[in-house]
């Protein structure tokens, strides 16, 4: 009885993974750079160096990109740990700690955060999904404070990135200063 020989990918798969991070990266730099709805294909294909028949090899369809190259963003931009702001006791206190963390992060991403936000009727399950952690975020943060709905909507706009940007940018606050004002308001109500 002749013995089979397994069959290994080995150096091929090595390429083929190459491939799939090239074509991630490339996508991520045009989602970054000219936003998610005016990224083809085919410019995904040429800054990768690759043909588009090979970008579909790899990713079906955009949304499975999209995935892809949403993984990897986030994996090099990671939303900051709310760990640390459950350990802390007074509800205000969290608050505040909570909007300056995440207003340093939205300060850190705005560019890319902006562009994913202009466009992101294009992928409507990251819109949601964005949504849906800040709504979550929102109920954690408001749950420990007076007169809950009042104060719960107040918490949701203040984690909202256009209410940074309109506080910063556009008012001229710090991020820090904008955070505290947002805690301030909710601690009011």
């Amino acid at each position: 009885m002749a013995a089979t020989r397994q069959y290994r990918l080995g150096r091929r798969a090595d390429q083929q993974a190459q491939t799939r991070q090239r074509i991630v990266e490339a996508a991520v730099d045009l989602h970054t750079t000219v936003g998610p709805a005016a990224t083809s294909i085919s410019a995904i294909a040429e800054r990768a160096g690759v043909q588009r028949h090979t970008v579909y090899a790899h990713f079906p369809d955009e949304t499975v990109l999209f995935g892809a190259c949403s993984a990897h963003w986030i994996e090099a931009n990671p939303f900051p740990d709310g760990g640390a702001w459950l350990e802390i006791a007074d509800a205000g206190e969290r608050l505040r700690r909570a909007l300056r963390d995440v207003y340093a992060w939205y300060e850190r991403v705005e560019s890319s955060l902006a562009l994913f936000v202009r466009d992101a009727d294009v992928f409507p399950s990251w819109g949601e999904a964005r949504r849906a952690r800040l709504a979550e975020l929102a109920d954690l943060l408001a749950k420990d404070l007076p007169r809950r709905k009042t104060v719960r909507a107040a918490v949701g706009h203040g984690l909202e990135f256009e209410t940074w940007r309109s506080l910063v940018r556009t008012q001229g606050l710090t991020s820090r200063a904008a955070a505290d004002a947002m805690a301030r308001l909710a601690e009011a109500l």
